[in-house]
């Protein structure tokens, strides 16, 4: 019998330094995220980032934390139920970390006779730091606990027409509302040295700015072109001329060297370039959370503002939106036939 299985980020139970300590501490050590020796690992994460940040990540939970809980929880909720609604096999939910586990995903599948399970990773591109880790620990688990399982592992979608085509609509829809100056493309950011550790041919990617669109083996797993060409394919279908629109990655940490440009740099020289009117969108989530909902809607309009900006929209993500909804049980049906 198949199933399928959603796995996406996942968030701490409250935002408290209590409750945000150990999720923090579950995501950081993963070394797919901080890919380093694990002794230097502990010493950075538990040493040195544990002993402050808790605090001040709690603080920008709480800024977006509703009456339901979390945001990406409860989205991902909604989306998971819209999509079972819509499909005629089970599907279950899991997060990468914190309690809606993946082992509690599998053994939900595993309780209802599923053997061969669809794994949908809720990243549009491929990343270390997000589909990686959800591909290697359900193997893991599946090797352990349900040896008897299947997987058929879905590839990054950043390319795929149908989810270009709900990506451009769910955009549009919030575009024809507002007059913009500038649409900016807000990718969530990795290290330099992720997008060489995913290189296939070990010899293609040097960031250089042409290697992206020079074709090659290694764009299955490079983050850095998948997301170039989600931007590219969008502004093709709504055709927004060249010049109104850019690309920028966010949510870096200090002391590496990671994707540039960087988002918050760029939007705040924006006003004096004479963009007044900033539209963002950020195609790396297909649920608002923390990195949609307080980094670019509460920081970055605040940013924009305080530099000259007059008028800053954040365009949500595609979320429970119909239109995603049924792009994903579309998948869904295509693998039952399979």
């Amino acid at each position: 019998m198949k199933g399928v299985l959603l796995v996406n980020l996942g968030s701490p139970e409250s935002p408290t330094a209590k409750d945000v300590k150990p999720y923090l501490d579950e995501f950081l050590m993963d070394k797919y995220v901080i890919d380093v020796p694990f002794l230097l690992r502990a010493l950075l994460v538990r040493g040195i980032i544990l002993q402050t940040r808790p605090k001040k990540s709690a603080e920008a939970y709480a800024r977006i934390w509703t009456s339901e809980g979390s945001p990406l929880i409860v989205i991902s909720k909604r989306m998971h139920k819209k999509v079972q609604s819509l499909v005629d096999i089970p599907v279950a939910l899991a997060m990468r970390y914190g309690t809606i586990t993946i082992m509690k995903g599998l053994q939900e599948l595993h309780d209802k006779g599923v053997n061969e399970v669809m794994l949908l990773p809720l990243y549009p591109q491929h990343a270390m730091a997000s589909t990686t880790t959800i591909v290697v620990l359900a193997e893991e688990l599946r090797a352990k606990h349900f040896p008897e399982m299947k997987f058929t592992n879905v590839p990054a979608f950043y390319n795929k027409p149908d989810y270009i085509q709900a990506l451009a609509n769910s955009i549009k829809k919030h575009l024809d509302t507002f007059e913009y100056d500038h649409l900016l493309f807000s990718y969530h950011g990795i290290p330099k040295r992720h997008i060489r550790k995913t290189d296939i041919t070990k010899s293609h990617c040097k960031i250089d700015g042409s290697c992206c669109n020079t074709e090659s083996p290694a764009h299955e797993f490079c983050y850095r072109h998948q997301c170039y060409e989600t931007t590219k394919q969008v502004v093709k279908l709504l055709g927004i001329p060249e010049g109104k629109y850019s690309q920028t990655f966010q949510s870096r940490l200090a002391g590496d060297k990671w994707l540039t440009p960087y988002t918050d740099v760029e939007i705040n020289k924006m006003p004096e370039k004479g963009i007044k009117k900033l539209a963002v969108v950020t195609p790396a989530f297909v649920a608002d959370c923390l990195e949609t909902l307080e980094e670019i809607a509460m920081e970055a309009n605040e940013q924009f503002l305080h530099h000259g900006g007059e008028e800053f929209m954040a365009i949500p993500c595609m979320n429970d939106g119909d239109a995603w909804c049924k792009t994903v049980a579309n998948w869904i049906k295509d693998f039952q036939k399979e």
